[in-house]
């Protein structure tokens, strides 16, 4: 393994650097005022509309994407960059257009969208001309296993029918929002894998309703447009919207995940590093029984636990992501599922040490840090529970411990 960062990622990572000095942490202020004072939820406010427009006459536009689409970086590449927006974790990637959720959508749509689909609906989302949303979370059964899927999508002719209900639909809330991907049962006879398929459903399309939005510990995330809840009462779409061909749903969602998964575990690193940061600033300003709070030494013990446990996360992300680049994202399977695992319950750890050091104000709105804990407790589910992961990592290592045993590995 070879993480050395060579000249043309280091320009990338001053590149940056700079914007994010420059222009995202001043105005970071100013859009909390936006999306708070002034009523931006869920849609884009001047600030971020502002940012947008320097981001990309940086050249710092659609970074998270390889290949023709995007900025043609590899994931390793691109893991130093994600980490760096981490810090300012609401502002930085939408103001990148590398915010969920529609870096999944635009992978979705680069890899399996026909040429049609992608000039409909994956141009203007480069282009950061609309938003997006992913439906696959139904509120009625248990949707950590994706077969669970209830929706209906039925063929009628040239036509698709879907009835059904999401929730957790991420970007929903946000009115720029102008397509969703859905996934639902096209054949419920099929083999258990090959029931589902992913269809594009236009937001204005008769008989969907976006019934409420979701908020996290009362937090509505509105950097990624907001979650909510939806209704599809016999709507319908032309049969030429199913991406890539019926029955490839459940491998479309995995293939869509693994790279989300990646993605979100770069950005809490940098969550995370502005966390110790925000802690240590505050153990040496804060006094407490006569001296500072980094003179205590249980202080002292969070802040050294806190950086081991960011270095050890580190190298293990930029593992994942350089075996990603070597051996693909099958081959890399075992270390996104240790990742998606390690990070949010690590980072988690951090925050909370972070929030106990700020008291009272830890878990209010005066710092990030309340919001942060939300947004990263959020991740301990979504794209898979822990639990899950662990389960289906263990199966693996049992698996080639039996294989070690008989003689055949």
């Amino acid at each position: 393994m070879d993480f050395t960062i060579d000249a043309a990622t280091q320009d990338w990572i001053d590149r940056t650097r700079a914007f994010l000095g420059e222009e995202i942490h001043p105005a970071e202020a100013d859009f909390a005022r936006e999306c708070g004072e002034l009523g931006w939820h869920w849609t884009a406010s001047p600030t971020l509309r502002r940012l947008q427009a320097e981001a990309r006459s940086r050249g710092l536009w659609n970074l998270f994407l390889p290949g023709e689409h995007g900025a043609g970086l590899t994931n390793l590449q691109y893991a130093h960059l994600a980490e760096l927006s981490g810090r300012a974790i609401e502002l930085a990637p939408p103001a990148m257009n590398c915010a969920a959720p529609d870096t999944g959508n635009m992978e979705v749509l680069a890899q399996f969208g026909s040429p049609e689909q992608q000039e409909q609906w994956l141009e203007p989302l480069l282009a950061g001309e609309i938003r997006s949303g992913f439906a696959m979370t139904e509120p009625a059964v248990a949707s950590s296993d994706a077969t669970n899927i209830e929706m209906t999508m039925r063929r009628e002719g040239d036509e698709i029918v879907i009835d059904g209900r999401k929730w957790w639909t991420t970007g929903a809330m946000n009115p720029d929002c102008q397509i969703f991907i859905v996934m639902g049962k096209t054949d419920p006879g099929a083999e258990r894998h090959r029931q589902q398929s992913m269809v594009l459903v236009p937001r204005d399309t008769p008989g969907l309703t976006v019934q409420r939005g979701l908020t996290v510990f009362g937090y509505d995330d509105h950097d990624h447009g907001g979650h909510g809840e939806l209704v599809f009462d016999g709507v319908r779409v032309p049969a030429s919207n199913v991406i890539g061909s019926e029955g490839m749903g459940f491998a479309i969602a995995q293939a869509r995940l693994g790279p989300g998964r990646i993605h979100h575990c770069m950005r809490s690193i940098g969550l995370a590093e502005r966390a110790v940061e925000l802690m240590c600033e505050r153990a040496s300003e804060r006094v407490a029984f006569g001296r500072p709070l980094a003179e205590q030494g249980v202080i002292r013990d969070w802040i050294a636990e806190s950086r081991v446990r960011i270095e050890q996360l580190r190298l293990l992300t930029l593992k994942t992501a350089w075996l990603m680049d070597t051996v693909g994202n099958k081959g890399a399977h075992t270390e996104i599922q240790a990742i998606k695992i390690a990070t949010p319950r690590t980072v988690e750890w951090i925050l909370d040490k972070a929030m106990q050091v700020h008291g009272g104000g830890g878990v209010s709105s005066d710092t990030p840090l309340a919001r942060m804990f939300a947004g990263i407790r959020t991740l301990r589910w979504a794209d898979g529970p822990d639990e899950v992961h662990k389960n289906a990592l263990a199966k693996a290592e049992l698996k080639r411990h039996a294989a070690r045993s008989s003689g055949q590995a």
